[in-house]
């Protein structure tokens, strides 16, 4: 079976017109419009996966990444009008750069070949990783988990409909249909026929695939991801950044972790959490490190004891640590020890202190003075995105389709030989 579905999409690499001829954009027109069609059956398949993971006792925050509504499919249509405009952009050669008297060199896109996309929950990821792969000339396998395995297979369908309209080779897209670790493992074991391998999910599965296989990774994991509150900051600035950095997507990769606070405001800063949660009507959890006080709470706002073992970790639902540091090297090196190079953030008016957090934290992004949840490829207008990458090779920071290209050097050399040395 491996075989088979390397094969195909190898084939179909080869077979697939050059990147940037108009059948990529017929291909992401006609995604739109069989989505569209197709949605009262990919909205029936969902929710029978969505029924089913809530008979199986999967928490409600995992359920909701589940779940397909009409928004997501707004979302979607308008995401392949935006990847056609993006696509043609990416692909408009540009004038050559001279060299010497002698001739001209082209930077020129190349597909990165095939690429292996493993994803655990939302379905949405089955559209995105199709619709911007194969606008940028690759084939791509996807391996969604197997709470959503129908609306995968009906999503899957929709893609096969919109390559076969666009005159594309079938393989270019597989949406497999057993989501078992055995199958994995297999393909884990093809470095010679799959180019790049995109996990997007969970620490341990971004470990497995690392441990499983020599596939060049280009890796989404968990966002362990912290906000540092200096003394300097304009505390209710500082309250308004870690709430919308948790709230609105608790389980999202840019969520907030825990707040590494100085120690003299560190207290207000723990009474203001809670004060505008409760003013906004939303539930918090908040822990408290060692040396904090413990405010009296009632009914969705809560305060608990925050212990080592929290340290390094999603909380994955409504919850903020707060940690007093005593300096602004601290909380780097708490970083250091704990974050996951996702997203960080620094809340200061010293610039002094903010160019030191910026020059010492390690991570695909620091924001200064804003939300984690900035750290997105259309928000911060670098385009599109399938992931956002921790890795240190070749992408980093959001997945966006310039990072599922390659370069060529073409070279007009105009007779031009290599000079003896």
């Amino acid at each position: 079976m491996v075989d088979k579905i390397i094969d195909a999409a190898r084939a179909a690499t080869a077979a697939a017109p050059p990147l940037g001829n108009e059948a990529y954009g017929r291909f992401c027109t006609g995604l739109a419009h069989r989505l569209t069609a197709a949605w009262p059956r990919i909205s029936a398949a969902n929710d029978t996966d969505v029924g089913r993971a809530r008979e199986q006792g999967l928490p409600d925050v995992l359920v909701d990444r589940l779940r397909l509504t009409r928004e997501h499919l707004a979302a979607l249509v308008d995401l392949t009008s935006t990847v056609a405009a993006e696509m043609r952009e990416l692909t408009t050669r540009a004038p050559g750069t001279p060299i010497g008297d002698w001739g001209v060199r082209h930077r020129v896109p190349r597909p990165l070949g095939v690429v292996l996309m493993i994803f655990e929950a939302r379905p949405t990821v089955t559209v995105e990783g199709a619709l911007l792969n194969v606008a940028a000339g690759n084939a791509v396998v996807l391996r969604g988990g197997k709470e959503i395995a129908r609306t995968n297979a009906a999503l899957g369908a929709a893609v096969t409909a919109a390559l076969a309209d666009a005159e594309l080779p079938a393989g270019l897209v597989t949406v497999l249909d057993d989501p078992s670790r055995a199958l994995l493992k297999e393909l884990l074991r093809r470095p010679d026929a799959i180019d790049v391998l995109i996990p997007r999910g969970s620490p341990s599965l971004i470990d497995y695939c690392h441990r499983a296989s020599t596939i060049p990774v280009l890796a989404s994991g968990g966002g362990v991801n912290h906000l540092y509150v200096h003394r300097s900051a304009e505390l209710a600035q500082a309250v308004e950044i870690a709430l919308d950095s948790k709230l609105p997507a608790p389980a999202g990769c840019t969520s907030l972790e825990i707040a590494l606070v100085d120690r003299p405001v560190a207290d207000e800063f723990v009474a203001a959490l809670l004060d505008g949660a409760r003013r906004d009507g939303r539930p918090l959890t908040v822990r408290v490190g060692a040396g904090l006080r413990r405010p009296e709470t009632t009914g969705q706002w809560r305060v608990e004891e925050l212990g080592e073992h929290d340290y390094g970790r999603e909380f994955l639902d409504s919850t903020i640590g707060v940690v007093a540091v005593d300096s602004p090297g601290e909380a780097v090196e708490f970083i250091r020890r704990h974050g996951s190079g996702h997203s960080e953030a620094i809340a200061a008016t010293d610039p002094v202190v903010t160019g030191e957090f910026t020059d010492r934290v390690d991570a695909a992004t620091i924001v200064v003075n804003g939300s984690l949840r900035l750290n997105d490829g259309p928000t911060l207008e670098l385009g599109s995105e399938i992931a956002i990458s921790t890795s240190r090779l070749h992408a980093r920071g959001p997945i966006t389709l310039a990072a599922l290209v390659n370069y060529s050097w073409v070279v007009e050399a105009n007779g031009r030989l290599r000079e003896a040395s």
